[in-house]
């Protein structure tokens, strides 16, 4: 089992988020929209294999991601009406032009010397499909990703991502990213800076 607690999440509904406002709409991540979660029916390897296929075929794309947004080919994977749920810090989005702008942009152009380390597990099931990496990357910000200022930090993203299947389209993805450890490595204690902010206003 790999659990990313939100943390910031929780800090947003307390009304003690400390750090600047998401690109995205913030708001309590729903539930699957098929309802379908826990899966009760044998497992079913040939609908597992599709799934996971599907997303290995789109993580493809990422690698063009310096050529332009448009390059990765989403359309190709993803339905009309995905809905990507990112951590607390990013936000949602709905629809591709929305995901693009208000996260694939900002990740692309605000970060440099992206490295990718390998995913720790890739696992699949039904019409879901997964993986996760510890961390799956290191980057730098540039400046202007989350609000920050540039940092020469080489710091790491834990980040555990989380796919559904509708026919050959992909159409939900929640993207869990340890926000505070990443912050934290650029030298932000976030959880320090809420402190000291609640203790300024009496919080």
């Amino acid at each position: 089992m790999q659990a990313l607690w939100d943390i910031p999440q929780v800090m947003m509904q307390a009304n003690a988020w400390s750090m600047s406002p998401n690109l995205a709409v913030e708001w309590i991540v729903p539930s699957l929209a098929t309802n379908d979660g826990i899966i009760t029916t044998p497992y079913n390897e040939t609908q597992g294999n599709a799934s996971i296929q599907l997303v290995m075929d789109m993580l493809k794309g990422l690698e063009r991601n310096n050529e332009g947004v448009e390059a990765m080919g989403l359309d190709k994977y993803w339905h009309p009406k995905f809905n990507w749920y990112g951590s607390a810090g990013i936000g949602a989005s709905y629809t591709i032009p929305r995901y693009q702008e208000q996260h694939q942009l900002p990740f692309r152009e605000n970060l440099t010397d992206k490295v990718f380390n390998g995913h720790i597990a890739r696992f699949s099931e039904g019409n879901y499909a997964g993986f996760f990496g510890w961390p799956n990357l290191n980057n730098k910000n540039k400046g202007g990703f989350l609000g920050l200022p540039a940092s020469d930090a080489n710091a790491p993203m834990r980040v555990v991502d989380i796919y559904r299947r509708e026919g050959d389209k992909l159409a939900e993805n929640w993207v869990y990213i340890d926000i505070l450890h990443y912050l934290y490595e650029q030298g932000l204690d976030v959880l320090k800076r809420m402190r000291q902010i609640n203790r300024t206003i009496g919080f």
